[in-house]
């Protein structure tokens, strides 16, 4: 069975000190209910990271870059590496985030050698992939989505497969105004899961887990996450609240 698992993207957000008071309000929060069925990721800034990990530290609290390079080192100006971001005590990295891929460009070749970087390093990658309004539209959404998985995730080995973590995007209901509902989530992560298992078997579909990356919020949560095939969310905006995100985390109870 698939760890549930709700992580929060925080963005272009909060400062050093704004980041470490969350952290530390989520902190007091967790304490105060069972989390034990339940994977607790933050997603700061990169310069928040070693602040927030310290901070972290003795709560289920664990902490996530949204963001890494492929290289190992070298003269990348900007760029940070996943033996840096290993360095600093972050576990996880988000890759191949949908604004990664509008604004920055980024393709299936750069988020392969993403994925790798981060496996090589020992920490879990949180893959995203998603349709856009227009595939959404025409009714290609599974081709797209089986597409990206295809050429980003399906050259890992069957064990290191198992170490990755999927988040469904969908990109057209994301600030649009426009609402995927629960059942169109459990239908793509239905298909997300049969196409795992088509190449890696049964079980390693049942145990990978997929995240619901749309809006999710306190109020929604509990019913997107009662679908079949929903372990978690990837959260945006609730995630900068204590109160909302734990709201969150507390629907799967």
């Amino acid at each position: 069975m698939a760890r549930k698992i709700v992580a929060g993207n925080w963005k272009m957000n909060k400062t050093v000190n704004e980041g470490v008071q969350l952290v530390e309000e989520l902190k007091n929060e967790l304490a105060k209910v069972d989390t034990s069925d339940v994977t607790v990721v933050v997603s700061p800034p990169y310069v928040n990271l070693s602040e927030a990990v310290k901070t972290a530290q003795g709560s289920p609290v664990n902490v996530s870059a949204q963001n890494v390079h492929q290289e190992e080192s070298g003269a990348y100006t900007g760029e940070i590496s996943a033996q840096m971001l290993k360095s600093v005590g972050v576990g996880y990295v988000i890759i191949g985030h949908s604004e990664r891929r509008e604004y920055f460009g980024e393709n299936a070749t750069d988020i392969a050698k993403k994925v790798d970087a981060v496996i090589t390093q020992g920490l879990t990658p949180i893959y995203c992939c998603g349709e856009v309004k227009e595939e959404r539209e025409s009714g290609n959404q599974n081709e797209v989505v089986g597409g990206q998985i295809s050429s980003e995730l399906f050259h890992l080995s069957p064990e290191d497969f198992g170490k990755v973590v999927i988040a469904y995007e969908p990109v057209w209901a994301i600030g649009t105004g426009l609402t995927a509902s629960p059942d169109q989530a459990q239908d793509m992560h239905a298909f997300i899961r049969d196409f795992v298992s088509e190449k890696y078997g049964q079980e390693i579909a049942e145990e990978t887990s997929i995240l619901y990356g749309g809006s999710c919020k306190p109020s929604n949560a509990a019913e997107i996450f009662s679908k079949k095939d929903v372990d978690g969310g990837l959260i945006g905006g609730a995630s900068l609240k204590a109160e909302d995100f734990v709201g969150i985390i507390t629907a799967f109870n």
